[in-house]
């Protein structure tokens, strides 16, 4: 079977040239020194320039100037790049599951998770990437729900205006969605994934 058409608007990406969905890229913009400013949002004004959300084709247009040949001009690269972007993509998910929560879309704690999974409340797990992997194989058994390992225990714990949480559940819907399109950037700009997922 051919793979579904993507919906929504296309970007090319300044590196592949090929054309992809928004969600699978990530727009940048020229600050008024001309440095290069990731818009994780894409919302800053100016013409944006978009590059696929993967490692690899980042590194590429690092090297081969593709910031300077889209802005046709010298573009001063922050030495941080990737870094900056995997802090701002962090910093975009774990709003989400702070959304989440003052939604009543999120549970969390090791109990309250599990009844949500063995009632199948539960789209999305949001797990702290310091938590232990056996007690989190412990929590999910044999289900099959999205893990999103990205944030630690102390950053999940103060949304939740705690020390530290481990395990967090979120409900179906728009924010589970955002959620996972999030990770998914991250996991593929941290080269542990190729886009598809997270």
């Amino acid at each position: 079977m051919p793979d579904p058409e993507p919906k929504g608007p296309l970007r090319r990406c300044i590196a592949t040239r090929e054309s992809l969905p928004k969600e699978a890229m990530i727009r940048f913009v020229l600050g008024p020194e001309r440095q290069l400013v990731p818009d994780l949002a894409g919302r800053f004004p100016g013409r944006g320039m978009w590059l696929s959300a993967r490692a690899d084709v980042l590194e590429r247009a690092q090297k081969r100037g593709a910031f300077s040949r889209a802005a046709r001009g010298q573009v001063h690269l922050p030495p941080d790049l990737r870094a900056q972007i995997e802090t701002g993509l962090k910093g975009r998910i774990r709003d989400q599951v702070g959304l989440a929560r003052r939604a009543g879309q999120a549970v969390c704690g090791f109990q309250q998770v599990r009844e949500w999974l063995q009632a199948d409340r539960a789209a999305v797990l949001v797990e702290a990437s310091d938590g232990s992997p056996s007690e989190r194989a412990r929590l999910t058994g044999r289900r099959d729900v999205p893990l999103v390992l990205a944030l630690s225990a102390g950053d999940l714990g103060s949304v939740f205006g705690r020390d530290h949480a481990v395990h967090v559940a979120i409900a179906p819907g728009k924010i589970a969605e955002m959620l996972l399109q999030e990770a998914g950037r991250l996991a593929a700009v941290s080269g542990i994934a190729d886009g598809a997922g997270t």
